[in-house]
């Protein structure tokens, strides 16, 4: 019999190569264990702003739900505000690099669904002319860059 084509693979290569493209990846958390301040991910900003990756994909935790002061309840927000408040810093930090945005939850996000498969993050106070450069994918999840 003729082997089946795995679902993922595309049965036909394009002609013409595709323009290269630079894939930022990183993954979190996102701050120091003794801080709940997101000074690694202003560094990260830094570096995105500079290189202007095409494509970021960013992994959670964005909040951890095994930090210190989560397990403590030291916050002096809900765990949901902390997360919009990292989500604003990173898509309006990155917003002059104009990089695609990609965001991939953990099952250690604390202020997300604990379950696998898990869905995509809801953020419905993303600026409406930020809608085409910022996603939100599922875990697990395929990503098809170009």
């Amino acid at each position: 019999g003729v082997p089946k084509t795995c679902p993922f693979v595309p049965k036909t290569l394009p002609s013409a190569p595709a323009e290269q493209r630079m894939v930022l990846v990183a993954c979190g958390p996102y701050t120091t264990s003794d801080s709940i301040a997101f000074d690694p991910l202003a560094d990260l900003i830094e570096v995105i702003v500079r290189d202007r990756p095409d494509v970021c994909v960013l992994f959670g935790p964005f909040l951890d739900a095994k930090h210190e002061q989560v397990e403590n309840c030291q916050l002096p927000v809900s765990f949901a505000e902390v997360f919009k408040l990292c989500l604003r810093m990173i898509i309006e930090g990155t917003r002059s690099a104009g990089s695609r945005l990609v965001f991939v939850p953990s099952l250690r996000d604390v202020h997300h669904d604990c379950v696998y498969p898990q869905p995509p993050f809801v953020f419905p106070e993303l600026p409406k002319d930020e809608r085409p450069r910022v996603h939100f994918a599922s875990e697990p999840c395929t990503l098809d860059v170009d």
